[in-house]
Formats: C-alpha cells, structure tokens, sequence
C-alpha cells in the first residue's frame, strides 16, 4: 500500500529495535494459559466452535512482555513505542480434555516499528463469527500520510490449516475525503467495489469477478496490512 510506503519513511534506524525472537509453542495444554511461554502475557482470549464439532476452541493473541522492546527513539509519534510482537494461536478442543494447537501465526498482526503509525489492533478487532474467525486491522498515522485504511480477513479452519474465505478493505483519505470499499467472497467468486466520498452514501458499486480463487492460508498473507488479494 502506497500509504505504509510512505509513514515507513518516518521510521527511525530499524536496528534500534531488538529482533523479535519467537518461541515455540507447547502442542497441548488444558487451558488458555497453558499456551503462553515464560516473558509473554495473554492478550486476548476467544471461545467458539471453530470446526463445528460441538466442543469449544480458543482463539488467543498473545505479546511478549519485554522492557526492553518498549523502543525510546528522536523521531515523531508514541514515544517510547511498544515493539513487542504479538503472536496469533488457535487450539482446537480435544474430545479427550484439553486444547490442540493448530495455528501458530507471527506474522498476521505485524509487529510495531514505526512511532506514527497506531497500533493495528487499536481499532481493529479479532471475533469469532460462528465457525469464522475474523481478524481486523486498522491503519492510521499520526504523520507522513493522509491516507487511512482498514482490512478485515475471513478464515475457516479446513483440513487443518486456516483458509481465507472474505476480505474486505475499506480505504478513505482525510483531505479528500475519497473512499474505496472493495469486499471480496472468495467462496463465491464476486467482488464488489464501492467508491464514493466518506459522508456520501451515495456510492458507484462495481461487481466484478475473481479470476484467481486458489485457496490461501494464513501464512501465506504474511504481513495482513501489506496484503494485496487476488483480483
């Protein structure tokens, strides 16, 4: 996106930063909090029924708790700024006790490096809607950029990994007011794109459809506010 292009050139010297070491996380545990490894903290707990087999699952994000990845810098924005990187699981509940881990993501909710840019789930939010986990993320700067977005994934757990199944982007920039609604089913196939200007609801809707509909796995996304979907 053009507008992280552009907030990225406010960052300061990327190596001020401690390189985000992630563990590996335990296979099996019997509750939430048997997930999280020594120096890191539960952020976020949710409970549904993610492969629709009658016992609940667990959605988890959890940060590592680490002073010295709270980054004081010369630069605009938060200062010091919480580097610390976050961590996406999912366990699946086990007929016999306990929860399996099926989903160790780094990489979804990008970790923070640069101090004008909020924090991606300030606004954003992590649901579970029946048998979809949805997973939003905001984008806003403080400086360097006018331009404001929010992407919102869709994945259903299938085969053991996590597929992509929806993807919405909304986009507005606040000079001008402009907007861009793309919603894409990947199920079915349709796009529909709306463009218009933010206190307008009157909006030029486009249907179109996807040409490309390879399934995609989480991992495959990588940084989920540098994802560009299939058109």
């Amino acid at each position: 996106m053009l507008a992280l292009g552009a907030a990225a050139a406010h960052a300061a010297d990327g190596d001020d930063i401690p390189e985000a070491v992630y563990p590996k996380l335990t296979r099996h545990a019997a509750a939430a909090d048997g997930f999280v490894p020594p120096g890191w903290k539960l952020e976020r707990q949710l409970i549904g029924d993610l492969n629709r087999d009658g016992i609940p699952d667990l959605v988890l994000v959890l940060r590592e708790d680490n002073p010295k990845n709270m980054w004081k810098h010369n630069a605009l924005g938060e200062n010091p700024l919480n580097t610390n990187p976050r961590i996406l699981a999912v366990a699946i509940g086990n007929k016999s006790g306990g929860y399996d881990l099926k989903l160790e993501n780094h990489k979804l909710i990008p970790r923070r490096d640069v101090p004008t840019v909020e924090d991606p789930l300030e606004e954003g939010d992590i649901a579970i809607d029946r048998d979809v986990l949805r997973v939003k993320l905001n984008y806003f700067t403080s400086a360097g950029s006018w331009s404001a977005f929010n992407s919102t994934f869709r994945f259903r757990y299938r085969n053991g990994q996590f597929v992509l199944i929806g993807f919405d982007r909304y986009s507005f920039h606040r000079a001008t007011g402009e907007s861009t609604d793309v919603s894409i089913n990947l199920l079915t196939g349709k796009i529909r794109t709306a463009t218009g200007d933010m206190e307008n609801t009157d909006k030029k809707v486009r249907w179109t459809t996807l040409r490309n509909r390879k399934p995609i796995s989480v991992e495959q996304i990588e940084n989920g506010l540098e994802f560009e979907p299939p058109r």
